[in-house]
Parts: structure tokens; sequence; C-alpha cells
């Protein structure tokens, strides 16, 4: 029998992959900002988010796929973040984190240059004109991300909106970031890309099933 959202709510509480910051708890600072190396992975890798990571697939198969470098999947809603969380507590996998917050709280719990890339995968659009500072990847969000950000750190952004995929590739280019991949047909001429190819064709359910219905997946890198 599946688990309801009150069960996997409780065992959440009792991963030690996971932290949570429940929606309307305001923190100054969390002890793990800046700390997250030494503290919670216990090396000097490498850390990655992945930022609205629902079911945490893709933070859990990038950490599969990169055993060098940490992963952290950030999302606000619980039920979804434990099926990532119980995954990668079930199979051992160190190198994966999970990190219950509102990603507009994100610098709270995440320390000047301490991030080396960002992943954001098939994000809620937000495709109303009045929303636009709600997407992931307009410069209201970019800004809260810069500081955290190391010197040369890859923004990447996967999604099946075409919109979202222009909309997000005309704030890089307004803004002078550096592009280093655009393509609104990931999967015609993966091999021509300068990401991993192995990295890029992890695919969730939900990536799956876009493309199960026939639609193109858009992908977009910069630096800022």
């Amino acid at each position: 029998m599946s688990k309801g959202k009150l069960e996997k709510f409780a065992e959440l509480k009792d991963f030690s992959n996971t932290i949570e910051i429940p929606q309307g708890h305001l923190i100054d600072s969390h002890p793990l900002k800046g700390n997250w190396a030494k503290e919670h992975f216990k090396n000097d890798n490498p850390i990655v988010l992945e930022l609205g990571c629902g079911k945490g697939e893709y933070t859990v198969n990038l950490a599969k796929a990169n055993p060098d470098k940490n992963f952290i999947g950030v999302d606000i809603k619980g039920n979804r973040i434990w099926h990532g969380a119980s995954t990668a507590d079930r199979e051992g996998l160190n190198n994966v984190a999970f990190v219950r917050i509102r990603i507009d709280h994100i610098s709270k719990i995440f320390a000047q240059d301490e991030i080396s890339e960002i992943w954001v995968t098939f994000p809620d659009p937000q495709p109303q004109d009045s929303r636009e500072k709600k997407r992931l990847t307009s410069l209201n969000f970019i800004e809260k991300y810069r500081p955290m950000l190391q010197k040369d750190a890859i923004i990447h952004l996967k999604t099946d909106s075409f919109p979202l995929y222009e909309y997000s590739l005309e704030v890089a280019r307004e803004n002078k970031f550096r592009i280093i991949d655009s393509t609104d047909n990931l999967y015609n001429g993966l091999e021509k890309l300068s990401i991993d190819a192995t990295t890029l064709s992890i695919k969730t359910f939900y990536e799956q099933m876009f493309l199960d219905e026939g639609k193109n997946i858009c992908y977009l890198s910069y630096r800022l």
C-alpha cells in the first residue's frame, strides 16, 4: 500500500539526507550555510543544486552519474521530496541531500560561492505576464542565486515549454550572460552540445511523458 502524505512527512524527518525549513518558518541563517561540504557531505567536492526538484529523480540520477560531485534537491513539497530522499537513503547515496524550503528563501541556507552549478528541470513556466517574477529563470530569481554561485558556475534549464525557453534565452542575452548551449530540440543533435550527453539524457517520469506525447525538450545553459 502506498504511503500517504502524513506518513511521508513523518518519515522525512528521520532521513539524515533531508533538511526541512517549513513554509512560514523564517531563519536568518541555517547552521549548514557555508558548511555543506565540511559538515554534511564531509568532502570538498563541488555542490550542485536542482531547484524545484519535485520527486528528486533528476537529483538522484545526477548523483549516480557523477559520484565526484554533491547534489542537493530543493523544493517546498515534502511529500514529493520524500521519493528522492527515500531512494537515496535506501541506495546509500552519500552525495545526495534534499532541502525543503521556498526557493525565494534560498539565500538563508547557501553561502557566497558555495554552489558550482544549478539545474532547473521542468519548472512551472508561469505563463501569465503577471507571474514573470515567479519564473525560476527570471532575473528576479537569478539575482537570488548570484551570491551563492562560484565564478564560472553554470545554470542549466530543461523544459518542455518553448515559451519559457525563449523567455529564459532572452533574459540571458539581455543581461549578457555567457551562453554555452541552447536548443529547442535537445534530443536532435545531443552529441553537438558541450555538456556530457549522459547527464543531459537523464529523464524524469514527466520528461518521458512529454517525449511520449511528441513534445520537444528545450535546453539552455549559461554562465552569469
